[in-house]
C-alpha cells in the first residue's frame, strides 16, 4: 500500500514546488497564529496558486472562531481542514470541508473511544503530546500505544524524520505521515535534502 505524505509548516512557495516535486500528497498551512510557522490567507493563496495539480492543500488550526476557518478556507483554496485543539466534532463538522483531528497521546488515552467521537472524520492524526504544545515539537511517541485495529484513516505524526520513517511505516501502517520540522532547516524554512531523504525512505516502504 502507497503511504500518503502530507509536509506541513509551508511558508515558501519554493518549499512547496519542492515538495509536489518529491512526491508529497499534500501541503499544510498553520493558521494558528502563535506559532513560528503561522501563515497568513493571503500567503498561502499566493503558494497555492503556483501548486502543480493534484496536490491536496490543509489548513491547520488550533481552535479558530468559526469566522477564521471560513475566511481562510475560502482565500486559500483549502481542500482538507485539520484541528489541533480542543475543537468538539460538533464544530469540526460544521464545515464545509472535510477534516482530520489531531490527537496528542498519552498513554492513559482511550483512541478507539476517540475515533468514536470523531466518527465523522475524514481520519484521525496522532501526534506526541508536550504540556502547553498543540503539535509540531518534532518529539516522538510511543507507538505502541495504538491499537491495531484502529478503525480511521490513521495519520501518524511526531517527529518523523528521514532516519526513523521507515521504522514508524513498518510498525504503525498507517495512511499517511505527516512532517514539519524532520524536514526543516529553521522553523518555517524547508530543507531540499531533508525533503529528497525523507521521501525516498516512503518509498523504499512501498518496495518493501
Amino acid at each position: 500500500m502507497s503511504v500518503r505524505v502530507k509536509i506541513c509548516g509551508i511558508t515558501r512557495v519554493e518549499d512547496a514546488l519542492v515538495a509536489a516535486q518529491y512526491g508529497a500528497d499534500a501541503i499544510g498551512f498553520v493558521f494558528w497564529r502563535q506559532s513560528a510557522r503561522s501563515i497568513s490567507p493571503a500567503q498561502a493563496r499566493e503558494i497555492v496558486l503556483r501548486l502543480p495539480p493534484f496536490v491536496n492543500v490543509v489548513g491547520v488550526y488550533v481552535d479558530p472562531s468559526p469566522e477564521w476557518v471560513e475566511e481562510t478556507s475560502i482565500t486559500a483554496g483549502l481542500s482538507l481542514l485539520q484541528f489541533h485543539g480542543e475543537e468538539t466534532p460538533e464544530f469540526c463538522n460544521q464545515f464545509k470541508l472535510p477534516y482530520i483531528k489531531a490527537l496528542r497521546v498519552r498513554r492513559e488515552m482511550d483512541l478507539l473511544q476517540y475515533a468514536e467521537l470523531y466518527q465523522n472524520a475524514k481520519g484521525l492524526l496522532l501526534d506526541a503530546y508536550t504540556a502547553g504544545m498543540p503539535g509540531g515539537t518534532g518529539q516522538v511517541f510511543d507507538w505502541s500505544l495504538i491499537p491495531t485495529d484502529f478503525p480511521l484513516p490513521l495519520v501518524l505524526s511526531g517527529g518523523l524524520n528521514s532516519d526513523n520513517v521507515v521504522n514508524a511505516i513498518r510498525q504503525v501502517r498507517p495512511w499517511a505521515v505527516d512532517v514539519s520540522s524532520g524536514v526543516e532547516a529553521t522553523k518555517g524554512i524547508k530543507d531540499v535534502n531533508k525533503i529528497s531523504a525523507f521521501m525516498q525512505g516512503v518509498k523504499n516502504c512501498e518496495d518493501l
